[in-house]
């Protein structure tokens, strides 16, 4: 009785069939075929923010009068190029080490009231100093509050951080209720009108500090000014 038989020498075996049967069970072809959609999907990606929704922020910056209603002016134009679900706009508070709301668009009081937003993540974009882009917020790390995103029907979510004279001082955050592929140049837009955004904040505390001296010296008796 033959136990065994010997593979004649110089013989090739066919593993085609076998090749082909482990492919079936194995997970990286499926894994391989998600990225390729995806690669597809970032090659017909459209611009949503257009030179028309560019030059109307810009413009609304370059020549605002109030700083509140350009805050709201820049969420809601945003949002609606971007075709997104909302925006906010958050300021750096030193002395609390955390962001805090200054205006948005689209977003509920409940989330935004959802609690301190804070920055000692070490990959958020106002520690990087760079775009942030958070594909599913239920499942990256870095979300803070995934639960309340989730309530608020927040998939997606791009942070862009808000300069000035190369310091970080603020995020802008656009958000979207579906999975979402941003175009470079979008992000790229986004990040040059931060940064005119930024250079106004910094005018706009340094005009409030100089009414403030104003005001203080118009207080003062006329005897104490002579010398100034």
């Amino acid at each position: 009785m033959t136990l065994f038989t010997l593979k004649p020498k110089g013989r090739r075996i066919d593993r085609t069939a076998e090749r082909r049967d482990l492919r079936l069970f194995s997970p990286y072809p499926r894994r391989k075929s998600l990225v390729q959609r995806r690669v597809r999907m970032k090659q017909k990606l459209v611009r949503k923010f257009d030179f028309k929704s560019f030059k109307s922020i810009s413009h609304a910056i370059s020549t605002y009068e109030d700083l509140n209603l350009l805050i709201q002016a820049i969420a809601e134009g945003t949002t609606r190029s971007f075709d997104a679900k909302g925006c906010s706009i958050m300021l750096y508070d030193d002395r609390e080490k955390q962001l805090f709301h200054l205006g948005g668009y689209g977003i509920s009081d409940a989330y935004l009231k959802k609690g301190p937003v804070l920055v000692e993540n070490k990959y958020s974009a106002f520690v990087k100093g760079e775009p942030v882009f958070v594909e599913d917020m239920q499942t990256d790390p870095r979300v803070q509050y995934p639960e309340e995103a989730a309530k608020e029907g927040i998939v997606s979510m791009l942070s862009v951080p808000i300069k000035s004279r190369e310091t970080v001082i603020g995020i802008i955050r656009l958000y979207e209720k579906e999975p979402w592929a941003l175009h470079e140049d979008d992000i790229d837009a986004m990040c040059v009108l931060c940064e005119q955004l930024g250079l106004v904040i910094e005018n706009n505390g340094l005009r409030n500090f100089f009414e403030q001296v104003k005001m203080a010296l118009a207080s003062l008796p006329q005897r104490m000014l002579e010398g100034l």
